[in-house]
């Protein structure tokens, strides 16, 4: 008596999936009216003043996106945090960017307590986000840190940003 074996591998049944189809778009929640071009971290200082950035009480990370002209195209808060920490990641500050088709970005948050002066924290996230940029061919202008004080820190003043 002869039996064909065959492999389960071949004789399951294909089972269908559904595989989710998404749409991404890059949708405009408010405006701020601003015509200066971006000439150094005092602009971006005075584009701060003017969202109020360094009148809030938490740490927030935004991000701006700059043309070919560094004209800044759009603007996106990246993540709010507690008091003095704010929790960044690459592919959340580049996403927007990636969407606004951004030639370079400025990074910029600000410190409550009113000292400027970068942390350990700030100079890696900094770091981080270069190199990422790098990657993604985005260059990362400036971080910018404003205090609660008049005052502002520039990571590419500093030369800790290379120009």
């Amino acid at each position: 008596m002869s039996r064909t074996l065959t492999l389960p591998l071949f004789a399951a049944e294909e089972k269908k999936v559904f595989i989710p189809r998404y749409n991404i778009k890059l949708i405009k929640e408010s405006e701020v009216y601003y015509e200066q071009r971006i000439t150094g971290a005092a602009v971006v200082c005075e584009l701060l003043k003017i969202i109020g950035l360094h009148e809030r009480a938490c740490e927030e990370f935004h991000s701006f996106y700059l043309n070919t002209k560094n004209e800044v195209i759009g603007m996106e808060m990246i993540s709010k945090g507690t008091l003095n920490a704010s929790l960044v990641h690459p592919r959340e500050v580049f996403k927007g960017a990636i969407l606004a088709n951004a030639n370079a970005i400025i990074v910029a948050h600000n410190h409550p307590s009113g000292d400027v002066q970068p942390s350990t924290a700030d100079k890696s996230v900094t770091k981080t986000l270069v190199n990422a940029g790098k990657l993604l061919d985005i260059q990362v202008f400036d971080h910018v840190i404003i205090g609660s004080k008049s005052g502002y820190f520039s990571f590419r003043e500093a030369a800790l940003i290379d120009g």
